[in-house]
């Protein structure tokens, strides 16, 4: 089986799980494909078996985190700032199963966190101000910023990229139409909206475990 490996703190999670299944023997025969340079070193460390897009386009299934899922399914990623690699290789998944705790779930995206856009380095400040000019971010309140390292200076990708965040004071009206706008947009590498792309996605609550499915499977 192929299972592409996501990346950020519920992925890590996930991986270290399924390292431990395969050390013990209760899984064998699977191959991942890693989202991230950090996933990729956390799966070898566990001996866990790797490959590529390239050797392995049909993956089986993908399984990952999410930053925000709203009532429809659509779903916020980029928190981690692999969202590029999480897209392709959950594009690439027949399924693909989102992890999230009940805190991660709203209504409409947008207010309870930021939507990632990893854009390129040339022109960045240019592409945030167009990001901020968008029709279909224009009831949002939106408010785009660069995202900076803690320690100071830009956060910058696996694939050598700036992210800039959009904050949004209000709920984005129409997912589909801003991911129309910023996938048209030069200068835009990937944006962190997936929608309607979950098979199903796994919310751990107070009150346990559900499973919502969508009518991708």
């Amino acid at each position: 089986m192929v299972v592409g490996l996501g990346t950020g703190s519920t992925a890590y999670f996930m991986v270290e799980r399924l390292g431990a299944k395969l050390a013990s023997g209760e899984l064998e025969g699977i191959v991942g494909i890693p989202t991230s340079n950090r996933t990729a070193e956390q799966a070898m460390a566990l001996g866990i078996s790797l490959s590529t897009l390239a050797s392995h386009p049909n993956i089986d299934v993908c399984i990952d985190g999410a930053d925000a899922v709203d009532a429809n399914l659509n779903i916020i990623k980029g928190g981690g700032g692999a969202h590029l690699r999480e897209k392709m290789v959950a594009e690439a998944a027949a399924r693909l199963v989102v992890i999230v705790d009940e805190s991660k779930m709203c209504e409409s995206l947008g207010p309870s966190f930021p939507l990632p856009v990893e854009v390129t380095p040339f022109g960045h400040l240019h592409t945030l101000r167009r990001i901020g000019q968008l029709h279909s971010l224009s009831g949002s309140a939106a408010a785009p910023y660069l995202r900076q390292l803690k320690a100071g200076g830009l956060y910058t990708t696996d694939n050598g990229n700036y992210i800039v965040d959009v904050a949004c004071g209000k709920p984005i009206a129409d997912t589909v139409a801003v991911a129309a706008e910023l996938s048209r947009l030069t200068g835009v590498v990937a944006h962190g909206l997936f929608n309607q792309m979950a098979s199903e996605v796994i919310v751990a609550g107070k009150d346990g475990v559900s499973v919502i499915k969508s009518g991708r499977q």
